[in-house]
């Protein structure tokens, strides 16, 4: 069903996503449903079964043996580099050799007629191991001195020691627990032999070039060889950044092993497994402050549970301290970070990337300033903000140049009656009894951009067929978010020409070479000025062209609604094209994008590795039984800032998503792993994401649409993929009040997240002992 829109001058428009009737009505295809050519096979995994040991035997000759099976991949088996890290540490191997360091750690492949054959011959393998001590949390590693796995970051400013002699300092840890992805569609991998070395790869990867290359190298041939294809995921987060090269790798292998097109697709249990997550963070912090509750100091430690090797820790853990501040001024800081190597599968990549561990502690440091002052939370929070000229250079020495944090929390502390609410819900809980209610209003400033700096580039290419039809390809990855809409809304603004007259085509490196994933929130910003690079390259052409053939300025041609006038003449847009083509106007262009102004230096700590920050708050009221600790979210109030906002309707959906699976992270998904080392919550049955019910029973989201980028973006947008993750901060923050209550808040209730029902019981009893 198409949907014919004017875009009349203006890209800001509500538009639904290109492909949403297809989704729900189930036809909408993923690489799952692609045909599969006669004589597919099927691959499937083989993994450890202990956390860390020495493989002394692995006997295959049942699993070769077993009906319908064609063979195994083991190490042996791979003709170039026996690695799939995404940093160039060369860490990661596709199967292990000599040492397992986690349960669930490949060690084999197996490939059969079919899937379910290829998943019980697995089982008929027979591993002996030696084995070794493990550990599975941070908190151990460090105990045990465990390495890093990647070089820690320091962040400094100002003189610590100095600004630990003010008034007050209170010293603290808090535990944020990790997040599994729970996207719908689980990795996938579907690689059909080509002649000579090539192979085409389909896949569900926000990151197609890396998977390009790191099969590339798997195979020992060149990036060329490889083509790697993503018409749309299932869902992603991060989960798909890097996680997806070890699959493409193995179908890869297999397909030109045996020269027949395989498929590889892992079940939930061993998804979950043997993927990564969000990193688990023990967080030690140390802040100064005031009689007025202003900060004066911080120090903090911010250890991170990465895993058994460095995938996107790094990074991750990076992003973790540029967001130590949240909205916050620190005159004196430090800041340090902790990858800790740990024996579980290797942390990756998810939404807000380091960021939200970050921001919530920030957020527990003001609430014991609060606490400790017995002010209200937001009056500490508003004290400290990011000033406009003054105090307002961040731990990283970067200007926070577009402040609109003092007006979006002034505005939301207004209409969501902030000041009466928080009145009312004191003496709700003054008058005792089992129901205790809380309330909580906080901030999120988050940096957009990568903070490798090459990555913040794109690519796109753009096609005008000589009917008028427009195909459009960039480089980012559609996973549910939109990106093809806004940047395909981007191109009709470009033409004046209706939507529904762009063709979107998947995400190739056939046609796009060298893309960044699409993740840091950037994929409109990145993309969708690369595609208007493009269309602004096809229009300069037919604009000097038509000058010409009609012999007037370049003034006088104005692209119209579906139409062109040149001179007095109004032409429509498709005759336009076919006399252009006629006269042999180039009607293609590649497009590219690099964001301007930002540099990092990461050995100094110091830089601008943002182009710009994205700005939200929200309210929360909650209500916890106390004999009980389960809870509901009573009401919810966002205010978030998009800039000016390309699609409205699109960037609501993707804030409201984002604070339920924010609120999931805080509040029910708990990951945990048995003595053995092995992950327990390892399916829907053990682990608990959010269901309708979760929600918010009075959801209130509002854009700030009187915001607009003061840094030159796309239409002057912001970023909204990440952004408004962090929101629920304010459910975990209400959690504490409530359960502060039942001590007359007389201290910090120090809630670990996520904040399960268990945990706010246990939490409401060691106060109220």
């Amino acid at each position: 069903m198409k949907q014919t829109v004017s875009i009349q001058g203006d890209a800001h428009t509500d538009l639904r996503h290109d492909s949403a009737i297809k989704h729900v009505t189930g036809s909408a295809d993923y690489c799952d449903d692609i045909a599969e050519p006669i004589g597919t096979l099927h691959a499937y995994l083989g993994t450890s079964s202990v956390a860390h040991g020495r493989i002394k035997s692995i006997d295959l000759s049942k699993v070769k043996a077993a009906d319908g099976v064609v063979g195994v991949l083991t190490v042996d088996d791979i003709p170039g580099v026996n690695d799939v890290s995404p940093t160039g540490r060369h860490d990661e191997p596709v199967f292990a050799t000599d040492v397992v360091e986690f349960w669930g750690q490949p060690l084999f492949a197996v490939v059969a007629e079919s899937r379910d054959i290829a998943r019980r011959a697995v089982e008929l393998a027979e591993v002996d191991y030696e084995t070794l001590d493990h550990v599975t949390d941070a908190a151990a590693a460090m105990a045990a001195g465990y390495p890093h796995v990647t070089e820690p970051l320091r962040l400094e400013r100002g003189d610590v020691a100095e600004g630990q002699k003010a008034e007050h300092r209170i010293k603290g840890q808090m535990r944020v627990g990790g997040q599994d992805h729970m996207y719908l569609e689980g990795h996938i991998a579907f690689a059909m032999p080509g002649e000579d070395d090539d192979v085409i790869v389909h896949c569900s990867t926000q990151h197609p070039s890396e998977a390009q290359h790191m099969v590339a190298h798997v195979l020992g041939v060149p990036s060329n060889a490889v083509v790697v294809n993503v018409r749309r995921m299932g869902g992603g987060f991060g989960g798909k950044e890097s996680q997806m090269n070890l699959f493409c790798a193995v179908a890869a292998m297999a397909a030109k092993k045996w020269n027949r097109a395989v498929k590889i697709r892992p079940d939930r249990d061993q998804d979950m497994e043997s993927t990564g997550k969000r990193h688990d963070f023990v967080v030690d912090y140390d802040v100064a402050f005031d009689n007025d509750g202003q900060i004066q100091a911080v120090e903090g430690q911010f250890a991170a549970r990465c895993g058994w090797t460095s995938d996107l820790s790094g990074p991750v853990t990076d992003r973790a301290l540029f967001h130590a501040d949240n909205a916050y001024y620190y005159p004196h800081v430090r800041l340090t970070s902790r990858p800790m190597k740990t024996n579980t599968v290797s942390n990756t990549a998810f939404r807000g990337f380091g960021g939200p561990q970050g921001v919530i502690a920030a957020e527990r440091m003001i609430e014991e300033i609060a606490y400790k002052l017995g002010k209200d939370p937001l009056e500490v929070r508003k004290s400290n903000f990011y000033g406009q000229t003054d105090r307002n250079v961040t731990p990283y020495h970067q200007t926070v140049e577009d402040n609109v944090m003092p007006r979006l929390v002034e505005e939301l502390e207004e209409t969501g009656q902030y000041q009466a609410r928080r009145k009312a819900v004191l003496a709700h809980n003054a008058k005792g009894g089992i129901i205790r209610k809380g309330i909580a209003l906080t901030p999120v400033k988050f940096g957009i951009s990568f903070t490798a700096t090459w990555y913040n580039q794109a690519g796109s290419l753009v096609h005008i067929y000589n009917d008028g039809s427009v195909m459009l390809n960039h480089g980012g990855t559609e996973m549910g978010q939109g990106l093809n809409t806004k940047v395909a809304q981007v191109v009709a603004n470009a033409f004046q020409i209706d939507f529904d007259n762009i063709k979107i085509t998947k995400t190739t490196t056939e046609k796009v070479p060298n893309t960044s994933a699409t993740a840091a929130s950037s994929g409109t910003d990145l993309n969708g000025m690369a595609a208007l690079n493009a269309c602004d390259q096809i229009k300069a052409r037919l604009v000097d062209w038509a000058a010409g053939a009609w012999n007037v300025t370049p003034e006088e041609v104005q692209f119209l609604p579906n139409q062109v006038q040149v001179g007095a003449e109004v032409i429509a847009f498709a005759d336009f094209i076919k006399q252009a083509y006629m006269a042999r106007v180039q009607l293609w262009a590649a497009g590219f994008y690099k964001t301007p102004k930002i540099h990092w230096d990461r050995e100094k700590g110091q830089g601008r590795p943002f182009y710009y920050y994205a700005y939200g708050a929200a309210m929360a009221e909650v209500s916890v039984d106390t004999l009980t600790g389960e809870y509901s979210v009573d009401r919810v109030d966002v205010l978030h800032d998009v800039g000016k906002s390309l699609n409205p309707i699109l960037d609501k959906g993707q804030v409201e998503g984002a604070f339920v699976q924010g609120m999931g992270w805080l509040t029910t998904e708990e990951l945990g792993w048995d003595d053995a080392g092995r992950l327990r919550t390892h399916a829907p049955s053990t682990y608990k994401i959010p269901l309708a019910s979760d929600v918010p029973r009075e959801f209130n989201v509002r854009l700030a649409d009187w915001s607009e980028n003061r840094e030159l973006t796309i239409k002057r947008s912001k970023a909204v993929g990440e952004p408004p993750f962090m929101l629920p901060i304010c459910v975990f923050e209400a959690l504490g009040m409530a359960v502060a209550s039942v001590n007359d808040y007389a201290e910090c209730p120090r809630l670990d997240a996520p904040a399960t029902p268990e945990c706010v019981l246990m939490a409401i009893e060691g106060l109220s002992g």
